[in-house]
C-alpha cells in the first residue's frame, strides 16, 4: 500500500499552562554521570492532545477525518495492524482523505501529569482484553483458543497488548474539550471514534455540532445526549459479532438499536453488514478495509 504526501506533521491543542507555587526541589540521578535539581514549583503545559495529521497528494475534496482511539489506548490502534496490515490511518490515506491521529490528554505522546488527577491510572491486562474485546472466551485464552470464526488476528494478541497505555477514569471531559480544539483547528470534520473515544466524540458533539460534518463510531460506549446538537449529523454505528456471548454488550448493542430508530440520520452496522467474525477492535481485524469502506459509504448515502 503506497500513496504520496503534500505535507505531514504534528501539534498539540487544547489544556492550559498549569502554575504550581508548592513543593520542594531535589537531587535527582538523571543518568550514571549527571544529576540535577528538580523543582516541582513553575509553570506547566497540561491537559492538551497531541495529534499527528496527514495530507496525501491526491486529496479528494471535502472535510479532513479525525480519528479518536478509546479507553486505554492511543492513536496507534489507528495505524498498522498488530499483524503487520495497513490500519485504518493508512486506508484513508490511499482513499484520498487528510487525517488527524490524536493522542488524547493523558495518553500516547500527549503526556500526562498523574498529580492532576484523581486515583491511579489503570492498564489493561490481556486477558481481560481477551474477553472484553470479545476475541474469545476466558477459558480459551491460555491456549489463545478464540470464538469460532473470529477475526481478529489472534496469532497476535501479544502486540496488542504493548499498544495499551495507563488511563484515567475521569478525564473523558478534558478529553472533549481537546477534541473540540482539535475540530476547531480542521475545520468541520469526520470524526472516526472507537468505543469509550465515542464518549468523548459525542460530548464535544453537543457543545459544538456545527463542527461534526459525520461520525462513523466503532461500538460505542455512550450515545449522544439530545440537546444542543439539531440538525444530528449523519452518524453511522459499527457493531461486530458475537455481541450475544455477554450480557453487557448485549445492552449496549440494544441500546445502539433504539438511538438508531430514533434518529433519521443515524444507522447501525451490524455483522450481516460485514463478513461474520469480528471483535470490539474492527479497525483490526481481518476484513478492516471492509468495514471501514462499508462504513465510508453508508455515511454517503445519509448524508445525501
Amino acid at each position: 500500500m503506497s500513496y504520496a504526501l503534500t505535507d505531514f506533521g504534528s501539534y498539540t491543542v487544547g489544556g492550559r499552562l498549569l502554575h504550581v507555587t508548592e513543593g520542594t526541589p531535589r537531587k535527582v540521578q538523571f543518568t550514571r554521570s549527571v544529576s540535577f535539581t528538580v523543582d516541582p514549583r513553575g509553570h506547566f503545559a497540561v491537559e492538551h492532545a497531541y495529534v499527528q495529521y496527514f495530507v496525501p497528494q491526491d486529496r479528494r475534496p471535502g472535510p479532513p477525518v479525525v480519528l479518536v482511539h478509546g479507553g486505554g489506548m492511543s492513536g496507534s490502534c489507528w495505524e498498522t495492524t498488530p499483524d503487520g496490515r495497513p490500519g485504518w490511518l493508512h486506508i484513508l490515506l490511499t482513499r484520498g482523505y487528510e487525517v488527524h491521529v490524536v493522542d488524547n490528554v493523558e495518553r500516547g505522546r500527549a503526556g500526562f501529569a498523574p498529580s492532576l488527577w484523581e486515583g491511579d491510572p489503570i492498564l489493561r491486562g490481556l486477558e481481560e482484553a481477551w474477553t472484553l474485546f470479545r476475541i474469545g472466551p476466558a477459558d480459551g485464552f491460555p491456549t489463545r483458543t478464540p470464538f469460532p470464526g473470529q477475526l481478529f488476528p489472534v496469532d497476535h494478541v501479544e502486540p496488542l497488548a504493548r499498544q495499551f497505555v495507563p488511563r484515567w477514569l475521569g478525564t473523558t471531559p478534558l478529553q472533549s474539550a481537546a477534541l473540540q480544539a482539535v475540530l476547531e483547528r480542521t475545520g468541520p470534520a469526520l470524526v472516526i471514534c472507537h468505543s469509550q473515544g465515542a464518549e468523548v466524540t459525542f460530548d464535544a458533539l453537543s457543545s459544538t455540532p456545527e463542527l461534526f460534518m459525520g461520525i462513523i463510531a466503532v461500538e460505542p460506549s455512550g450515545l449522544p445526549d439530545d440537546t444542543n446538537h439539531a440538525p444530528d449529523p449523519p452518524i453511522v454505528i459499527c457493531a461486530g459479532d458475537f455481541l450475544d456471548t455477554d450480557p453487557d454488550w448485549q445492552a449496549r448493542a440494544l441500546g445502539w438499536d433504539q438511538f438508531a430508530k430514533q434518529k433519521n440520520a443515524a444507522r447501525v452496522l451490524g455483522a450481516s453488514a460485514f463478513r461474520p467474525g469480528n471483535s470490539h477492535m474492527m479497525m483490526m481485524d481481518a476484513n478492516n478495509a471492509e468495514v471501514l469502506d462499508i462504513a465510508l459509504d453508508t455515511l454517503a448515502t445519509i448524508s445525501l
